[in-house]
């Protein structure tokens, strides 16, 4: 492969890509490249381990928030025994105009003191939809009549499953809660700013 000539990407983004040690190089070089000389409003870093049997896999995500676009990025490991490591990384560039619904959900601790030192927040959600992916959850469909075996079909609900990044106090640190936080809060004012 022919080496690319260095791309651009804001150092602070750059550290915490290199900060996480997992693949850094390939992983900055996929998101400078989705990047290209636009300059990032935000970022969201994000590195998660989940336990498969006996092995750990990792996946990292990174979020870049432009004035037009939103940068999704995913890496993951793809091992098969007996041959060289790979990974997979993905780039996905969305249209602010395109993104349908920008969520945050707080799990605040002592919710009574809030504004205080003595409450925080413990872990936050980001939800992101903007029509790539959707779920069907669907259950039998019953009538109000307890006696009734009758086959009334299915209900159910059809919901945008975009992206969802989920940030602990407890496993990423008070800091990292509050950066998907600001992230957030960016990415929603940017969308509601979109015409």
């Amino acid at each position: 492969m022919t080496p690319r000539p260095a791309l651009h990407l804001p150092a602070g983004l750059r550290a915490e890509i290199q900060t996480c040690g997992y693949f850094p190089e390939l992983v900055s070089d996929a998101v400078a490249l989705a990047l290209g000389p636009e300059e990032p409003v935000a970022h969201l870093v994000q590195l998660e381990a989940t336990f498969n049997r006996e092995e750990i896999q990792r996946h990292l995500s990174v979020l870049v928030l432009t004035a037009s676009r939103l940068i999704v990025a995913h890496t993951d490991e793809n091992e098969n025994p007996g041959e060289p490591s790979q990974a997979l990384t993905t780039t996905e560039s969305v249209p602010l105009r395109q993104v349908n619904s920008v969520a945050l959900s707080q799990v605040v601790s002592r919710p009574e003191h809030h504004g205080s030192r003595r409450s925080e927040v413990a872990e936050a959600w980001l939800t992101i939809t903007w029509g790539t992916m959707r779920r069907i959850d669907l259950e039998p469909a019953h009538c109000g009549d307890p006696e009734c075996d009758a086959d009334h079909g299915l209900t159910g609900m059809l919901a945008g499953d975009d992206l969802t990044v989920r940030i602990s106090a407890t496993g990423d640190g008070a800091a990292k809660v509050a950066q998907l936080i600001a992230f957030t809060s960016a990415l929603q004012l940017a969308t509601g700013t979109v015409g």
